[in-house]
């Protein structure tokens, strides 16, 4: 038999499930997996005696080295599954040959597991070699398999030692082989040999190199790119921009790469059709290093040079990308030629970035330009009635739970107020 007792928590389980239904997503189901491929880092540490110098805040290389893991390793994304190799940290010895074999995994690539990894880094001690090339070609091979984003953030404090495998040919190697591995480097020490051997090691794979004297810098810096591999990976289009409008390629929605010196302008085309929308934005990273106080710019404008919309964005050396966007939406049009209605937008790229001295400022610095022409605010697929958009299923169903909820809320005050009289 039902009891009032047994209807009062039916029904309040009842307005549970469908509150807590809610915040569910359109089509989601609790705990279903979303089969995205994960993303992979393998953390590849200098662990060679110059790491011993006393250096960066009043403490050893190593020991900055290891307070930036152990915070890197509180803060890794749970979907990034994160390995540790290290270099030069088993033999003391000075056969050369064996000193350059010096290569271990510390860590796995895998699901992060932050104690026993904390544990690994903390039995590490400055020992021996640099052995940079023969490192990066075993973590190329640690980030085998999967179909996510693999990246290499190579953290050195020296240059490699075990020429003539050169690591620059190593990491043009690596991206040869067309496999979208990044391997991004920082640097302990400002070196100029050093700087331009992790330079040249970052340039192969499109990878960024940093220059570093500070712990919080080093942590900073390696959450930023871990964090950058969980990004959902998206395979550019390159192209070729113009220095003036009317020379400029003509981009689709999509996403394109190129290349932008120093201080220079590039110019892109898109038709924008009556009715759309154009959102456009671009990164701009520097690769090497360049000096403090820089900006990125995104200008959009009429094909006779007028200035429709602008985005602009500056740094002050903290970061090593900028990222500026805009929105222009066209308005509906009554011609009823569908070539007169659509307009020639064009959109200029500037930087403001300076190359440190003694830095090449060839080639350029790597941009990547998003375009997305979509239906303007004005269309019905993109807007419904009332300026709802899509929400609008949201509120109805708002509103049943809302009159089941009361309904239900009724019957409980009743049963509550007649239990209370009968007493």
């Amino acid at each position: 038999m039902i009891t009032r007792q047994r209807l009062a928590v039916g029904a309040c389980a009842l307005l549970a499930a469908l509150t807590a239904g809610i915040a569910l997503p359109a089509g989601a189901v609790a705990d279903e997996p979303s089969g995205a491929a994960a993303p992979k880092v393998d953390l590849v540490l200098d662990v060679s005696g110059s790491m011993r110098a006393r250096d960066i805040d009043g403490q050893s290389r190593m020991a900055a080295a290891k307070q930036a893991f152990n915070e890197v390793l509180d803060a890794t994304p749970e979907e990034v599954e994160l390995g540790i190799r290290t270099l030069g940290a088993n033999y003391r010895g000075d056969d050369r040959k064996t000193g350059c074999k010096d290569t271990e995994q510390l860590y796995p690539v895998g699901p992060l597991d932050r104690t026993e990894a904390k544990t690994a880094v903390a039995t590490l001690s400055p020992t021996g070699w640099t052995p940079i090339g023969p490192a990066l070609l075993k973590a190329a091979a640690d980030l085998e398999g999967g179909e996510g984003s693999r990246r290499i953030v190579l953290i050195s404090d020296g240059e490699d030692t075990c020429a003539p495998l050169d690591p620059c040919e190593v990491a043009r190697e690596i991206a040869a082989k067309g496999i979208g591995l990044t391997i991004d480097t920082l640097g302990l020490v400002p070196n100029t040999k050093l700087r331009q051997q992790l330079s040249c090691i970052a340039e192969a794979t499109g990878g960024t190199y940093t220059s570093v004297e500070h712990t919080d810098e080093l942590t900073d810096k390696v959450n930023q790119l871990v964090d950058r591999a969980a990004d959902p990976v998206v395979t550019p289009v390159a192209v070729e921009g113009a220095d003036a409008c009317a020379k400029a390629p003509t981009v689709k929605s999509g996403l394109y790469t190129d290349r932008e010196e120093f201080g220079q302008h590039r110019w892109y085309r898109v038709d924008v059709p009556a009715g759309s929308e154009l959102r456009a934005s671009v990164s701009v990273a520097a690769d090497r290093r360049v000096n403090r106080d820089y900006g990125v710019s995104l200008r959009a404008v009429t094909a006779s040079g007028r200035e429709i919309v602008r985005g602009e964005t500056t740094g002050d050396g903290r970061t090593d990308v900028l990222s500026a966007g805009l929105r222009y939406p066209k308005a509906e049009s009554d011609d009823s030629d569908d070539e007169a209605a659509t307009e020639v937008v064009c959109l200029q790229v500037a930087n403001s970035f300076s190359a440190a001295p003694g830095v090449k400022t060839t080639p350029g610095l790597p941009l990547e330009l998003t375009v997305d022409v979509v239906d303007g605010p004005g269309t019905s697929s993109d807007v419904a009635s009332f300026g709802l958009g899509r929400g609008w299923w949201l509120l109805g169903l708002l509103v049943l739970v809302g009159f089941v909820a009361g309904v239900l809320w009724g019957w409980v005050s009743r049963w509550r107020v007649s239990v209370w009289r009968t007493n």
